[in-house]
């Protein structure tokens, strides 16, 4: 097994956990502001009109979404031991496109933006999970 492929898989983590204490953040501070009643918040859809800042959780749900199929396909390249530098590349690249993602999506959240750098990480992605197939192909 290589390990190399766990480092792009622990910066995603750790941006995941950054973004997750932020959302609590927010979240607590927006219902002590407001003086949401706790129970009020018991069903998804009442969280989804309760809040006025969203940003920051739409991103954390964004991270656990694509990203899954990120971690899978390290974790499968990890263990058929394949270490290639493109697909390394490959990996740092849908990380780096993650981070910008989440720094326009917590900030100006502008949609056009976010929605080319989100589309530029699915193709690293399918192209991560490509070299994969490659790989698996000339076992």
């Amino acid at each position: 097994m290589h390990t190399t492929f766990y480092w792009p898989m622990l910066a995603l983590v750790l941006l995941t956990a950054v973004i997750w204490a932020m959302a609590v953040g927010r979240r607590v501070r927006e219902i002590r502001r407001r003086r949401l009643p706790l129970q009020s918040l018991a069903r998804a859809r009442d969280v989804a009109v309760a809040f006025e800042d969203s940003q920051v959780m739409d991103n954390l749900n964004n991270l656990l979404q694509m990203p899954v199929l990120f971690y899978v396909a390290c974790l499968a390249l990890a263990q058929i031991g394949a270490a290639s530098l493109p697909l390394l590349g490959l990996a740092w690249a849908y990380v780096l496109l993650r981070v910008a993602h989440t720094v326009i999506q917590v900030t100006s959240n502008r949609v056009r933006h976010r929605f080319y750098v989100w589309m530029t990480s699915c193709l690293a992605l399918f192209g991560l999970w490509a070299g994969l197939a490659v790989q698996l192909g000339s076992a």
